[in-house]
């Protein structure tokens, strides 16, 4: 099959997964296009503005995010793969170029469908995402380890609100693996994240540079939680998949799709308050018997469906 898949944003080469620190999107790209290139198709990776040749028509083709990349793109069946909650195509400047191409819609799950306007035309399917390695491999039943706790998003992304909350806990330690690093040096998101950073730091929370994910697994290994408030643009969460995936269990609160990656009470617990969540944060920091029933039943959750299931999966849009 010939497949073409584009993004908007810089270069991304398939072999950074394991090198640098990389966001949620970034990952989900280069590692869809690993697999579509180790299923032996004709594949290309393309980025808006490059000006290397492209076939003249492929059987899937494939833009991330808006669809003013068909523009650049092969005749073929076209599918436009949504990350964020997708309300902006509202905007005359993404809804033209979609109503131009009519592509399959595909989301990421309950939620982010949920924030699809109802007037758009085309076939609409949800195809979770998958964890990245080394987050595939499973991981063993570990003894309760010392009461640390990990955010491991976007600082902007609740960090502040966690950080208020954090003296309340008042068990163990809270290091957040967080920064612009995760996106390129961004400046904009630097200069965003930077007075958050040093709130959290003022609050007790420990502040750690973002780390490349075979780093952050042994992270994950020697933790005691994940904890996440969640955001409304927040539309699968791969950290929190990734934490799962370890048997670490999370706290979250029901914001975005951050609820839909956990069993609440199995294997984590799903906040309904901030007073619950400091609570659940607590009982996961300080009681063994109830951190051991988590993590071993995220442990029997396991990763998860793989990438050569999600790209067959869009394979079967074509």
């Amino acid at each position: 099959m010939r497949i073409v898949l584009a993004n908007e944003g810089p270069r991304i080469e398939t072999d950074a997964i394991g090198l640098r620190p990389l966001g949620g999107v970034e990952t989900a790209v280069a590692l869809l296009a690993r697999e579509f290139a180790a299923r032996g198709h004709d594949f290309r990776l393309h980025f808006e503005g490059e000006t290397a040749p492209l076939p003249g028509r492929a059987d899937l083709v494939i833009a991330t995010r808006v669809p003013r990349l068909f523009a650049e793109l092969p005749k073929g069946r076209r599918v436009l793969w949504l990350h964020n909650p997708a309300r902006y195509l509202r905007k005359p400047r993404h809804a033209w170029p979609l109503l131009l191409a009519r592509p399959a819609l595909v989301t990421l799950g309950p939620y982010h469908a949920a924030t699809l306007p109802g007037w758009m035309p085309g076939r609409r399917e949800q195809i979770p995402l998958a964890v990245a390695p080394p987050f595939d491999e499973p991981a063993s039943e570990r003894a309760p380890p010392a009461p640390v706790a990990i955010f491991a998003s976007n600082p902007t992304r609740g960090l502040d609100e966690l950080a208020a909350l954090w003296p309340r806990i008042g068990a163990g330690e809270l290091h957040a693996y967080s920064g612009a690093a995760t996106y390129g040096g961004d400046a904009r998101l630097a200069g965003r994240a930077a007075p958050i950073l040093a709130r959290a730091a003022a609050s007790g929370v420990r502040i750690f540079a973002p780390v490349a994910r075979d780093k952050l697994r042994d992270k994950l290994l020697e933790a005691r939680c994940m904890l996440y408030l969640g955001d409304e643009g927040e539309t699968f969460c791969l950290a929190l998949a990734e934490a799962q995936a370890m048997g670490l269990p999370c706290v979250v609160m029901d914001r975005g799709a951050v609820a839909e990656r956990i069993v609440d009470g199995v294997t984590g617990i799903v906040a309904r308050s901030s007073e619950d969540f400091v609570e659940a944060a607590r009982r996961l920091l300080t009681d063994d018997v109830a951190w051991l029933a988590m993590h071993r039943a995220a442990l029997a959750r396991g990763p998860g469906p793989g990438w050569s299931d999600v790209a067959a999966r869009f394979e079967a849009l074509a």
